[in-house]
């Protein structure tokens, strides 16, 4: 299986009075990272949108490990969990930089038409780019 990394540089606004970055950072790092991911795999969102198709957040998930704190290296690791013919859930990891796992979190999304917000099938209309997810399941 494919894991897309992105080294993330946590800015100062990110954090809390806690001195630990805000939890609704990580929704914005997830979206980076599924970013690069398609871009790794040689597709760009853009292109969809440019299609007229958007592909919203249905689900999202978090679960909170270990807080990072101001000064933390971070890496951020995102990988295609599951790729249907409609839908696609991205799993993610984040890690601090001593490697301690300190989120993780996964999203489901769907493809729709801008226009009207109606699914369609992913395999159907970016076939090239459904392939390419399939290929980075594979172990």
């Amino acid at each position: 299986m494919y894991v897309s990394e992105l080294a993330i540089e946590p800015k100062y606004f990110e954090f809390d009075m806690m001195g630990i970055i805000y939890h609704a950072h990580y929704l914005g790092w997830f979206e980076a990272g599924r970013s690069k991911l398609c871009e790794d795999l040689g597709f760009k969102y853009i292109d969809m949108e440019r299609a007229g198709y958007i592909s919203p957040v249905h689900e999202m998930k978090v679960e909170y490990k270990k807080g990072i704190r101001y000064g933390d290296k971070v890496l951020l690791g995102t990988w295609i969990i599951e790729n249907g013919g409609v839908k696609t859930v991205y799993g993610y990891h984040v890690f601090n930089g001593e490697g301690e796992l300190c989120v993780e979190g996964s999203s489901t999304h769907y493809v729709v038409r801008r226009e009207d917000f109606k699914p369609v099938q992913f395999k159907k209309i970016f076939p090239e780019w459904f392939a390419a997810f399939e290929e980075a399941r594979k172990p």
